[in-house]
């Protein structure tokens, strides 16, 4: 009996220029992924289904690039695209990577590449910040949004391996600490905060340690009120998380923030990845400011 064809996975990447789309990319074609970069938005339909309806067609993992290098009235068209996809039996994920704008004119700057949206009256940051508002249909319709401010290229590279693997193995849970003082992760889906919880730093022997060393983690957990938020986030984890999933949800991101991202945070991070770890098979921890 001839084996039946794979069902196909198309990943939509999409961001402002200089947050990573290209690495993104040559990541998934690594994996085994078709990649076809700068598609124009309205054709999307149409290479995906010369690709999957093909009898002779292999190819059942396709990765797509669509940003502002397509005109403004390409981009308002997104929406369409997705609403033809609906008909042809196949897994879609959006991927929306960003930066901040700081960090992506230092970008430019450094590597002195130019901004596709940049004209003789449009300056480098204006190019930066018009680009965010027309990719905004893209931004709104992801399933997954990853922040690379404060990543590296290894960094990145890592991150992609890890949450959009080659195959679907369920929900994809990222468990993230942070610190609040160097602002919130924008990729975060839940907040928890751990800044009422007793703090390691006053104690002058685990200042300079974090959630991962022996003395804060003994610290950490003979507190009551440590174990009483680690049982209550499980709780509400446990009831919630398994409904996202029922609902196609691709991807999860929790952040546990407390005022540094160095122990209170990043202790529960880890604990909560050890609770769960058995339950989603693709689940992955990040310590931000650590």
């Amino acid at each position: 009996m001839e084996k039946s064809k794979p069902k196909t996975r198309l990943i939509i990447i999409s961001g402002r220029s200089g947050s990573g789309k290209t690495t993104a990319l040559h990541v998934l074609e690594d994996i085994g992924y078709y990649c076809v970069d700068n598609l124009p938005a309205p054709l999307l339909p149409a290479l995906t289904l010369q690709l999957t309806l093909e009898a002779a067609s292999t190819v059942t993992k396709i990765a797509v690039g669509i940003d502002a290098r397509n005109n403004q009235n390409q981009l308002q068209r997104f929406d369409e695209a997705l609403d033809a996809l609906k008909p042809i039996d196949i897994d879609v994920d959006i991927i929306y990577l960003d930066a901040d704008s700081k960090t992506l004119l230092k970008r430019f700057s450094e590597t002195r590449r130019k901004h596709p949206g940049t004209k003789s009256n449009v300056s480098l940051s204006e190019a930066i910040e018009k680009e965010k508002q027309l990719l905004d249909p893209i931004a709104r319709a992801a399933d997954l949004k990853i922040e690379t401010s404060q990543l590296n290229l290894h960094d990145l590279r890592d991150l992609i391996h890890q949450r959009i693997d080659s195959e679907r193995q369920g929900m994809s849970l990222l468990f993230k600490s942070f610190g609040f003082k160097y602002g919130i992760p924008v990729d975060a889906d839940l907040v928890f905060d751990a800044r009422c919880l007793p703090n390691p730093y006053w104690v002058p022997e685990l200042r300079t340690q974090s959630g991962l060393d022996q003395g804060v983690i003994d610290f950490l957990s003979k507190e009551p009120p440590v174990k009483e938020m680690h049982s209550d986030i499980v709780s509400y984890l446990e009831r919630w998380l398994p409904r996202f999933a029922a609902n196609n949800r691709s991807y999860m991101t929790v952040a546990i923030g407390c005022t540094g991202g160095h122990h209170r945070s990043v202790y529960l991070t880890e604990a909560l990845h050890k609770h769960f770890e058995n339950t989603f098979a693709n689940t992955q921890t990040r310590h931000r400011d650590l």
